[in-house]
């Protein structure tokens, strides 16, 4: 039996359907009552997650407060910390006491940090360098796992994706999207950063894999879909899997950096021009995974095509 929290979620979705197309045994959980769901309320550091345990091999921690582009809270890093930190150390600490075998963590390449030089990816060895609150929020989640994985004996999954896309994806990437779709002039032509991203059903193939690969415990894992992409290359991507063709125009990528320095839109540049990018040879090569999907039949699955 497999608990999955944060199962109402985008990527929760993805994986509560994979887990009963594969006819795998699997009990979801959602905040508020829902038929065929666990209602928890809020899953803080006092939840009880006794009956939600009974019997269960393997968790799937996805819940979480995610990052957000407007904060609101007063204090953003207690918020993050409240949820990201405090509730999956109550929720480990509770599964280890019920015998639970594994617990897989979905992270974040946050952890790692915001932008890589060109042709240095990222690496699950490397240094974590979270720039944010919410870096930070799971970096001391991922920390406290694996005090308790030593403690208790437990195996811990760490799961770091970058950017996760797929059919019902919002925010940006549904922006971007939309704009790709129209006849508009891209300035992106002279653009060469690389950004790795990670289809959702990639995602979730391989943490299925991870509930039973006997090399995966207590292991830091990096994940993509195995093809980075310039802004340029993802938008004609995007657009070709509309039916559509994007025009690049050939602007340096300098002036488009200073451009968005003069509008206060610095860190909305960085997003769009700088790279991240991740490095998988190692979750590869240690649990001999590949992506099932390539990045074009992600992105043709995410438009609906």
């Amino acid at each position: 039996m497999i608990l999955v929290t944060g199962a109402t979620g985008f990527v929760g979705q993805t994986l509560c359907a994979e887990l009963s197309r594969r006819q795998m045994e699997y009990r979801p959980v959602s905040r508020a009552p829902r038929p065929g769901y666990v209602a928890t309320g809020a899953i803080d550091a006092t939840t009880d997650w006794s009956g939600a345990l009974a019997g269960v091999d393997a968790v799937m921690h996805l819940a979480a407060r995610v990052h957000v582009m407007n904060e609101s809270a007063a204090d953003p890093l207690a918020a993050f910390r409240a949820v990201n930190v405090d509730a999956t150390v109550n929720l480990a600490r509770q599964a280890a006491r019920a015998g639970v075998r594994r617990f897989i963590f979905l992270s974040s390449i946050k952890v790692n940090g915001e932008e890589t030089a060109p042709g240095r990816p990222f690496r699950a060895s490397d240094a974590p360098h979270p720039e944010d609150d919410y870096g930070r929020s799971k970096l001391e989640a991922e920390e406290a796992l694996l005090a308790i994985a030593v403690e208790t004996g437990m195996e811990v999954i760490i799961i770091r994706p970058p950017l996760v896309y797929g059919p019902g994806v919002k925010a940006n990437f549904a922006s971007l999207m939309k704009w790709a779709a129209r006849p508009f002039p891209w300035p992106f032509g002279m653009v060469r950063n690389r950004r790795s991203l990670v289809f959702v059903g990639n995602l979730v193939d391989f943490m299925l894999l991870c509930v039973r690969h006997p090399d995966a415990g207590n292991r830091v894992f990096l994940i993509s879909d195995g093809a980075d992409l310039s802004i340029g290359a993802l938008i004609g991507k995007l657009s070709s899997a509309q039916g559509k063709k994007a025009m690049m125009l050939p602007v340096p990528s300098a002036l488009l950096e200073g451009l968005a320095a003069l509008l206060g839109r610095r860190a909305a540049a960085q997003r769009l021009l700088g790279s991240l990018q991740v490095d998988i040879g190692e979750t590869m090569a240690t649990t001999g995974w590949s992506p099932p999907y390539s990045i074009e039949e992600g992105l043709a699955a995410t438009v609906g095509r």
